[in-house]
């Protein structure tokens, strides 16, 4: 066996890693014995030069067996969702319970920001008392009694991911497609769920921008999924602009709460419908893709979504009743408006920036030990394609504990929005 050191010169030179060298590199990532400076430079070597199919599928086996993995067998089936991150997306806040309402046992494993986009345990975080550190009996015993569970990685599954996924956050490494297949499925092949519908963003505010790439993300993952013996469909949507208006932890949050409630941003909702119908597809597949939206909207406009929503964060023993009165969330101490300088239509919005834009503000980290202020974001009055005259609010700068690392910051905002005479063909 070569050492790390050869091995890394080895990638270097272009050379494709035997499945054996992989392991034994991910190993020593694990126990300590390859120190971080090592494995950043494996991760760079990665995105610069690429993972062939073989080198992917090794790290990913190697990823999911640096740590245990869960049997679910006897509560198949167990379906779940994962997105590829994008700015403003909420969707596992809401998708959860509605899916389980409708019917499935809906398990979620969930990550934290990662680059400018933002994580569902950071916007979970924000409900207070919520917890995501379930062990495989609580995760067991929330999918028997509620249908569902949102929690974060167990320092039992896929521990190579969680240092990796670290390292990648901080050293400039997201955008690899082996990297992002090999950090997603090794975690959802470890955690027992039976069905994985992916949700591919692309555009701007994606980590992939065209769709050429998020086509050949949303493949791999796909058919790495089935060849592991799972059902596994993709879509791929848009995120050319934030899903939603809320960018920000718990502002998020509420606004998830409002699209269970019937109030909120019917993007968000049919976005929720399209992946639902999927999901609840794998968990009964007689279902015909007209019966199981009908089911996943009566789950909308009966409550029924809202009130799993209810029963979900008081397993987790968080407080339900920000559902009934979302004010109970963390709050901004100040919302600063970003105004536009020009009249006309918006042509566009600089979304990865705005990404990058809210770190700065708190919603995320650039750092491993940075806190987040859940109350800070955005909240976009205006969106691609809407009306705007001179001096109307584009967005909202809102401020939480934390103050603004720079002066006038809501010029910052303003200067994320593209606007021109004629009203752009927005994407679907």
């Amino acid at each position: 066996m070569r050492t790390v050191y050869e091995i890394l010169r080895a990638k270097r030179a272009g050379q494709e890693l035997p499945k054996e060298e992989i392991a034994y590199l991910v190993q020593g990532v694990v126990s300590g014995e390859v120190p971080e400076y090592q494995a950043s430079a494996f991760l760079m070597a990665a995105v610069i030069l690429g993972l062939s199919t073989a080198e992917t599928a090794a790290l990913t086996q190697a990823m999911r067996d640096s740590g245990e993995t869960w049997d679910l067998s006897d509560l198949a089936p167990v379906v779940d969702k994962h997105s590829t991150g994008g700015v403003g997306d909420k969707v596992t806040l809401v998708l959860a319970p509605l899916v389980a309402a409708a019917g499935a046992r809906v398990g979620m494993m969930s990550g934290r920001g990662l680059g400018h986009t933002g994580g569902t345990l950071d916007k979970l975080a924000a409900i207070p008392g919520f917890r995501t550190d379930l062990d495989k009996a609580r995760v067991r015993e929330a999918l028997t009694t509620v249908g569902a569970a949102l929690f974060a990685q167990t320092d039992a599954i896929a521990p190579a991911d969680r240092i990796l996924y670290a390292l990648r956050d901080v050293t400039g490494t997201v955008e690899s497609i082996s990297l992002i297949v090999a950090s997603i499925l090794s975690k959802k092949l470890a955690s027992g769920t039976t069905g994985i519908v992916f949700d591919v963003k692309t555009g701007d505010g994606a980590f992939l921008k065209t769709v050429e790439e998020s086509r050949e993300l949303g493949r791999a993952l796909v058919d790495t999924s089935r060849a592991a013996g799972r059902d596994a469909t993709g879509w791929i949507t848009d995120m050319s602009r934030p899903l939603g208006r809320a960018v920000g932890n718990a502002l998020e949050a509420e606004e998830s709460i409002r699209v269970l409630r019937n109030e909120g941003p019917d993007r968000v909702r049919e976005i929720c419908l399209l992946l639902g119908v999927e999901m609840l597809r794998f968990a009964e597949r007689t279902l015909s893709e007209e019966e199981a939206r009908k089911r996943l909207e009566k789950a909308f406009d009966s409550g029924a979504a809202a009130q799993k929503f209810e029963e979900l964060i008081v397993f987790q023993g968080g407080n339900p009743k920000v559902v009934e009165d979302p004010a109970l969330l963390p709050q901004p101490r100040q919302r600063i408006p970003a105004l536009s300088l020009r009249g006309g239509y918006v042509r566009s919005i600089s979304t990865e920036k705005m990404g990058f834009l809210s770190i700065d503000i708190g919603c995320g980290r650039r750092r491993r030990e940075d806190e987040i202020d859940p109350a800070a974001g955005f909240i976009v009055e205006k969106t691609v394609g809407d009306r705007v005259e001179p001096g109307e609010t584009l967005a909202w700068l809102c401020l939480g504990d934390r103050e603004p690392p720079r002066p006038n910051m809501e010029r910052e905002l303003t200067a994320l929005f593209r606007v021109g005479d004629e009203p752009p063909t927005t994407p679907p």
